[in-house]
Parts: C-alpha cells; sequence; structure tokens
C-alpha cells in the first residue's frame, strides 16, 4: 500500500460502520506514513496491517434478572488488542451505545496509550451494553456477576487485566472482583481500581483527571507558563472530570463550568473545593443531574449544551466522552482566547476540531498521551499487588507526575525528529506507535 488513503480504504472495507474505529485508525496512520517510509522493515512485515486487527475478539451474552423479576439479555465484549509489549490492559465500558466499533477504538488507541506510559502493558478494552444509570445497587450486581462468570475465563493477572471505564466506578469493579474471586478461587490482581483496602491503588480514582491537568501543565510550561490562575473549561462531572477539577483547583486555576448528559454549568465565580466536594456528592451518591448544582449556588444552568462558547478561559479539558468537541466548537473556543485543550476523554475532538487546534498551533494535547494518567496508575497497582505492597499517595502522586512528565517529553521528541515541532498529536501517535511496532517486529509473525 503506497498511501494512508490506500491503507484505508483497505480498513474500511474489512470493518465496515464501524465509524468510531475508522477514525481513530485515519487519525494515526496519518501521523505515522513517514515511519513506515524511513523504516520499510515496519511495512514489509505488515505491522500497520496486524496493528489495526484485534488479537482476539471475545462476544458473550450476559442474563441476568432484574427487581421486577423479569429476565434481561445484554451482550459482553472483551477486545485483546494487542500484547506485543505486555498483558493486554485497559478498561470496561457499561453503556447503551457500547459496541464492537467503539470497543475497538478503544483498544487501538489504548495499545499507543499504554506504550507511551513506559510501563509493560500491552492494550485491551471490554464493556457491555448495560447502563447501569437507574438500577438498583443489587441490579448491578446481578448484572456484573453474570457478566464476570464469563468473562473470568478469558483474563489472568499474565494475561488480561481490565479496569474500569465510563458506567464502571467503585462499586461495579468490586463486584465484578467479587465474583472472579468466586468463581477462580483465587485473590489476584486481576482488576484495577479496586477499592484500598483489598488490594488497590491510593490516586487511582484521581489518576486520569490528575493526569491530564499535569499535561495540560507541562505543554505551558514550554512557553514558561502554568497552570496557576489559568481559567478552565471543563466538560463532565464523572470520575475524569471531578478529579482534573480537583487538580486545576490544587495547583491554583480556576473552574468554571461542568456538564453532564443534560447540560452545562458556567460557574463565573469559580469552582472550589467545597463546591467541587456538593458535586461529588451530587453525582456519586444522589447520582442526581448537574442542573441540580446551579439550583443549589445561583449560577447559570444551559440544558443540552457543552460550554464551549463559555468565554473567559484559556484552557479547556473536554472530559465526557468520544467526539463532543466539533469542529464548530473548537473555532469557537480558539476566538475565545483558548490556547491549551488536553483531552481527558478518549478523542473527545472530532477530526475538524483537531485540524483547527493543530492549525492554530496552539498547545494541544491529544487523549492517548493527556489521559494516559488512568492507565499509568493501574500499571503502578498492578506493581504493588505483585509486590504485596501498598505505597503512600505522595509516592503514588509523585511517580503520576513523574510518567506524565515522561509521556509529555517523548512526544516531543518524536515530532521534533519527524520535522513536526510542537505537533503533539504527531508525537504521541509517532512515539507510541514506534514502541509497540519494534516489539511486534522482533517477536516474528504472531
Amino acid at each position: 500500500m503506497q498511501s494512508t488513503a490506500e491503507f484505508m480504504e483497505w480498513v474500511e472495507g474489512r470493518t465496515p460502520g464501524e465509524v468510531e474505529f475508522h477514525q481513530a485508525v485515519a487519525e494515526v496512520m496519518s501521523s505515522v506514513w513517514p515511519v513506515l517510509q524511513r523504516n520499510p522493515e515496519y511495512a514489509e512485515a505488515k505491522i500497520p496491517q496486524r496493528m489495526v486487527e484485534p488479537e482476539r475478539v471475545i462476544s458473550f451474552r450476559v442474563p441476568w434478572v432484574d427487581d421486577t423479576g423479569e429476565i434481561q439479555v445484554n451482550r459482553g465484549y472483551r477486545v485483546e488488542m494487542n500484547s506485543a509489549i505486555g498483558p493486554y490492559k485497559g478498561g470496561l465500558r457499561f453503556r447503551s451505545d457500547v459496541n464492537l466499533g467503539i470497543l475497538k477504538f478503544l483498544a487501538f488507541e489504548q495499545s499507543l496509550k499504554n506504550a507511551l506510559t513506559t510501563l509493560p502493558m500491552g492494550a485491551g478494552k471490554g464493556g457491555s451494553d448495560f447502563d447501569p444509570k437507574g438500577r438498583s445497587d443489587a441490579e448491578v450486581m446481578r448484572f456484573c456477576q453474570s457478566f464476570m462468570s464469563e468473562l473470568f475465563r478469558h483474563i489472568g493477572d499474565h494475561t488480561d487485566i481490565p479496569a474500569g471505564d465510563i458506567g464502571v466506578g467503585a462499586r461495579e469493579i468490586g463486584f465484578l472482583f467479587g465474583q472472579y474471586k468466586r468463581v477462580a478461587n483465587e485473590f489476584t490482581g486481576i482488576l484495577t481500581g479496586k477499592g484500598s483496602t483489598w488490594g488497590g491503588s491510593l490516586i487511582r480514582p484521581e489518576a486520569t483527571g490528575y493526569g491530564v491537568v499535569y499535561f495540560a501543565d507541562q505543554m505551558l510550561k514550554t512557553r514558561d507558563e502554568s497552570i496557576f490562575r489559568k481559567s478552565c473549561l471543563l466538560s463532565g462531572s464523572g470520575n475524569v472530570a471531578q478529579y482534573a477539577a480537583e487538580n486545576v483547583i490544587r495547583l491554583g486555576g480556576k473552574v468554571l463550568t461542568m456538564s453532564d448528559s443534560s447540560g452545562f454549568v458556567h460557574d463565573p465565580d469559580g469552582i472550589d473545593e467545597e463546591k467541587l466536594a456538593w458535586i461529588i456528592d451530587l453525582k456519586e451518591r444522589r447520582r442526581g443531574r448537574i442542573g441540580e448544582y446551579a439550583e443549589h449556588v445561583g449560577c447559570e444552568f444551559r440544558a443540552g449544551e457543552r460550554p464551549w462558547a463559555v468565554e473567559g478561559a484559556e484552557v479547556a479539558l473536554p472530559c465526557a466522552t468520544q467526539n463532543e468537541l466539533s469542529g464548530q466548537d473548537a473555532k469557537l473556543l480558539l476566538a475565545n482566547g483558548v490556547y491549551v485543550v488536553a483531552e481527558g476523554a478518549n478523542m473527545p475532538s472530532d477530526p475538524d476540531a483537531v485540524r483547527r487546534f493543530v492549525d492554530a498551533r496552539i498547545l494541544f494535547g491529544p487523549g492517548k498521551a493527556a489521559n494516559a494518567g488512568g492507565v499509568a496508575v493501574s500499571g503502578l497497582e498492578m506493581a504493588q499487588n505483585a509486590s504485596f505492597a501498598t505505597w503512600s499517595r505522595d509516592k503514588v502522586d509523585s511517580r503520576l507526575l513523574g510518567i506524565m512528565v515522561d509521556i509529555h517529553h517523548s512526544c516531543i521528541r518524536a515530532a521534533a525528529e519527524y520535522d513536526r515541532p510542537g505537533n503533539y498529536v504527531v508525537g504521541a501517535n509517532i512515539a507510541g506507535f514506534e514502541k509497540v511496532a519494534s516489539a511486534m517486529l522482533a517477536q516474528g509473525v504472531v
């Protein structure tokens, strides 16, 4: 294949309808094609073709009984994408729109993200079209037990180590781990994101949100600036957004917005520690909607909208879901003076938005680099489990910061090496690709 276009025609022909997967592959391959030209051995070994094909895809039914006694049937998946540099590692997502194409996109992104962390982790992703919203704890438990009763035979602490993702938080990880322990008759570090009293790592819940802010701060330092006194637009109000907001506040920045699927709140006075604690209680304990925060503090709530038109910010942190930030949103952000965008979610900026950010030469940190903090601390949790140790909060936070600094350095180095200085999209894609590709080449045709 002589061009990216020919390669994408081949990918799309093999995987019709998997739009998100096609988007992720096209974005990466457009960056790494010069690597293939400089290193023809990768093309000769068909590394790109092998890298976009999962090593294994597992699909299964998940029957369970709801609180009314009615039998429900969902679909479960695990995409084991690439194990060239370590066992499969990546989250489980429980959400009604989960399908194979979305999971393949997430697993493909994960393969490069995990490579960037410098830790020995391959890539996988899984989940179900089950939506835990509105379900009782008993229903979630019964679903998780049924899901793990099948998944357990495909995972292991040296094979595949799942974690949480959208819809899979501490509650779900607990139920999944309990069922694994029951059916496998062993206590191992089979899942990450566990409770700190039963094998989990401190800072793991905070890791993705903290990491994206650390990465934004590193980008700003290339201009002799920092997150201190910067005003930030955040989307989302789940785990990633909560702890991104916490770290912005910790480092002296100001959080103006948070959101959920119902709309967003704009608090021009800033969401401080006390207000954030109220939001976390709202979302985690009461499972309410973000509009209730506006009523509580007397600020603005915009139903059905996203926060990207709000003025007065320098930094945007999209922390909700894929393709939440369009080209038109990017145009508004740029016009309003935003010059730092770090992706807390996976692929939250659509291709038009990415093009606008890159062309404007702002500081744009793509998700595979900027939100790698979560899987990085998952790797640190695995290390603690393997040595039967528990590290202090300060030690884990220090290691997380160090990893995010290393990822930033890798992106800068790779972009400069291929004559694209300051382009974090190119840098992240090339740095991750080179590590995975070289391992695949060394291990032969497998």
